[in-house]
């Protein structure tokens, strides 16, 4: 016999809920709402009938005895039948009461995020068959909510509050994560890390952040940042973090960096060997770890094997013990090597040894802000495929105690942060199957056809150097056009510009400028392919899968064909200049500025409804300062042959000719505005 569930359905909690079990059954009580078109009823009394119940297991239901573990048991009563969901702690019955959200009333784990209500229905009915849940691949795991710019910007508040931290963690417990860190040096007194503790999260830590501590120069001002003249100092504020979050779920961050996320010897140069700077960073996390334990029993600690510290452990330096989670990072552009540093790249393998002994995790990008070709407001440029190689290459190394994930502002990065979902829980992935169910999942309207494009996707991206992560996201258009315009207009160009290298060379500074405008240029013809492909689709969808894919793809591709677009006109732009044809230079410049800024405009567009002023703290990639820089850049131009009275190049190029030698210059006196001047001598030029 089928269990029904309908607008009738009665539920029961257990008495004096925890807060996590509070949070989610408002989630419960709302899904059933929303899909059932009636408020459901709950009902505290222990022995109470209800129709769904969620508590505690005991021995009778022979609920798999693992942390956050839950099981579906159908039980009878009479001639009635209850469906019980039972975990042996919180964190577990959370997992539970989602798994019978997503499960029976299609709740999609991104619901919010990719706009996907659950549909409307009368009844639903369950085949009465009891169900263990299935542990998951990882231990931690779970995202960074990381370079959060866009969550910061959205509401007028600040730090973020509830309203926009609520429904990422919502999400990342429906992805069956248990692990965050909530947002990027946020003020201590905002609500981020309370709440992520109260949904029933375990609670990390950035790795510049050791224990969750202030920062020594916050606290200590005037005084200086070194453990070997002041570790009484760092010791206090290590102490006041352990003692503030020892009550909850913490993986405790073990580390020692510099101020500002560099290496400490920056700021104290005393610490000039590898073997100094090892030994100080192996006493440091002995000492942290001493004190968590002295006031934690069985505390889960991590240390991150991020860059310098990476190249010190692989070389011998550091010692760690083995029960501390030692974490391997990607180079932010998902392959697990070490990361490009300005023009260094070394590429040293960033996992452990097959012999390794203790326990291992991976801290991994699926978002980046490093000021050179990382993807920020964009998709992962590179290939599904290579992300879930990466990842289970990553556990076949023994890395599978801990996964973080950059998860940036967590709605242009969905389709991404649901194969991770996929890869944590079962430990691998088929990255076609995976993507064929998320189409179906998100555009229950389409056709095969958009998987077709997010596959494309992948292979329109810039391939700039030589490895298949070597792949541009939307930060590859907007900093390196910035530098060229400031070495530029700076009268720098007789020289290469240093922090151009890592991608065009050492070379000659318009050979580096001509290195981007071709590598753009290049690219133009399929960025405009694939979004002309997505428009001919738009029509033949709903109207909520038309928004969506909007949402989801094509203003990913916007961003990418606006920006090589406007590189291609800045190079081009610089090529006149040497030329010394500073109108044709002025418009190329102008049509930069204009392409450029079609990549705003695709960003305001994407702020319908709820997502009203989702990017306007577009800080990062900042879209906005290169449209400024272009707008510098022609007024600059338009210097050299059409100043001071602005009237020249309007007279040479479009005044007609019988006009050029009889017109009065006092009936001719009101300068066209750089927009018109540029747009009619473009028609001239025929650019």
């Amino acid at each position: 016999m089928a269990f029904i569930i309908d607008r009738n359905t009665t539920y029961r909690i257990p008495s004096d809920p925890a807060s996590p079990i509070r949070h989610a059954w408002e989630m419960v009580k709302r899904d059933h709402e929303q899909v059932l078109g009636a408020a459901s009823t709950i009902d505290l009394g222990e022995e109470e009938r209800a129709d769904v119940v969620f508590r505690y297991a005991v021995p009778e239901d022979r609920c798999p005895a693992r942390p956050e573990a839950y099981c579906f048991r159908f039980v009878k009563d009479g001639s009635r039948t209850e469906l019980h969901i039972a975990a042996g702690d919180d964190l577990g019955l959370v997992y539970g009461m989602l798994e019978y959200s997503g499960k029976y009333l299609s709740v999609d784990p991104f619901w919010f995020w990719a706009d996907l209500p659950p549909k409307r229905r009368s009844h639903i009915e369950l085949p009465t068959d009891d169900y263990d849940s299935s542990e998951a691949f990882v231990r931690f795991r779970g995202w960074f909510v990381n370079d959060e710019v866009c969550l910061i910007g959205w509401k007028e508040k600040y730090p973020p509050t509830r309203e926009v931290w609520q429904p990422v963690f919502e999400a990342l417990l429906r992805c069956g994560g248990n692990m965050v860190i909530p947002g990027t040096d946020l003020p201590k007194h905002g609500i981020h890390a309370d709440l992520a503790a109260e949904m029933g999260l375990w609670v990390t830590h950035h790795h510049a952040e050791p224990l969750g501590a202030e920062m020594f120069l916050r606290a200590y001002e005037g005084k200086k940042a070194s453990y070997q003249e002041n570790p009484e100092l760092f010791e206090t504020l290590w102490e006041e973090a352990i003692e503030k979050q020892k009550d909850r779920n913490i993986v405790w961050v073990l580390s020692f960096r510099g101020q500002g996320d560099q290496p400490f010897w920056v700021q104290d140069p005393a610490f000039d060997t590898p073997e100094k700077r090892g030994e100080m960073i192996s006493r440091v996390v002995r000492k942290q770890y001493e004190m968590v334990r002295g006031k934690v029993a069985d505390p889960q600690c991590c240390v991150a094997l991020y860059g310098e510290i990476s190249e010190l452990y692989k070389a011998g330096h550091i010692t760690i013990p083995d029960d501390i989670i030692k974490i391997w990072a990607d180079n932010g552009y998902g392959k697990m090597v070490s990361r490009r540093n300005g023009n260094e790249n070394h590429r040293v393998p960033a996992l452990p040894d097959l012999q390794e002994k203790g326990k291992h995790g991976i801290y991994y990008h699926i978002t980046f802000h490093d000021l050179q070709a990382s993807n920020h407001l964009t998709l992962f440029p590179a290939s599904a495929d290579l992300v879930r190689g990466e990842i289970e290459g990553a556990f076949r190394a023994g890395a599978k105690d801990y996964l973080l994930v950059n998860s940036g502002n967590i709605r242009p990065h969905v389709y991404t942060l649901d194969l991770i979902r996929e890869l944590w829980m079962r430990g691998e992935a088929d990255a076609e199957e995976h993507l064929g169910a998320f189409v179906s999942r998100m555009f229950p309207s389409g056709s095969p056809e958009i998987a077709a494009m997010f596959c494309d996707y992948a292979r329109r991206t810039i391939p700039y150097g030589p490895n298949e992560d070597d792949r541009a996201g939307d930060e590859f258009y907007h900093h390196p056009a910035r530098i060229i315009v400031g070495h530029w207009l700076q009268g720098k160009s007789d020289q290469p510009h240093v922090r151009l290298y890592w991608a065009a060379g050492d070379v000659d500074f318009p050979e580096q400028v001509e290195w981007f405008r071709r590598k753009c240029a290049d690219a133009v013809p399929g960025w405009l392919e694939l979004k002309e492909h997505i428009e001919r689709l738009l029509p033949e969808l709903s109207e909520q899968d038309r928004l969506r894919l909007k949402d989801h793809l094509l203003l990913h591709v916007e961003l990418h064909l606006s920006g090589c677009e406007g590189f291609d006109s800045l190079g081009k732009s610089y090529s006149a200049y040497l030329e010394g044809n500073y109108p044709l230079a002025f418009v190329y410049a102008s049509q930069a500025m204009w392409k450029y800024r079609r990549g705003q405009i695709a960003l305001q567009e994407a702020e319908h409804g709820k997502w009203a002023n989702f990017f306007r703290a577009d800080w990062l990639t900042n879209i906005e300062s290169t449209v400024q820089n272009m707008d510098t850049l022609r007024r600059w131009l338009r210097m050299h042959g059409d100043s001071p009275d602005f009237f020249a190049w309007y007279k040479q190029f479009l005044m007609p000719e019988t006009e050029k030698y009889i017109y009065l210059e006092n009936t001719h006196r009101n300068p066209l505005s750089d927009d018109e001047l540029a747009k009619r001598l473009a028609d001239k030029f025929g650019v």
